[in-house]
């Protein structure tokens, strides 16, 4: 899979895409346009680890829902990442066996370093 999962309207992720080197063949996918399938998720927790290493904390639905004071399970987190857009750690860049999920600086440095060795 070569494919960036970003949120078009996020201006974070904008940046962060025209920041990256060598994105020819990779599909750029609007989770918001285009929700993400059960399929890509399970790719992506492939190469993550976890679902929870996708799940974003971050999310304004993840504070009103009181989410943060319940005990939530790998289920839990794949339920909410498939059922809102909102709920994935964004951008998600998977590179084959290689992905990067968020917009920290640590993580974009080391995506733009690994598509600039491509």
């Amino acid at each position: 899979m070569k494919t960036i999962f970003y949120l078009k309207t996020c201006d974070t992720c904008k940046r962060i895409l025209k920041s990256l080197p060598n994105t020819d063949g990779f599909e750029l996918q609007d989770i918001k346009a285009n929700p993400i399938t059960a399929a890509q998720l399970e790719e992506m927790k492939k190469l993550a680890g976890s679902y929870e290493a996708l799940f974003s904390r971050r999310a304004t639905l993840y504070k009103e829902r009181g989410l943060k004071d319940q005990q939530l399970i790998e289920e839990d987190y794949k339920n909410l990442i498939l059922e809102h857009y909102t709920f994935l750690n964004r951008p998600v860049i998977a590179d084959g066996d290689t992905i990067f999920i968020g917009n920290s600086k640590a993580v974009t440095e080391a995506a733009i370093a690994h598509l600039g060795n491509e």
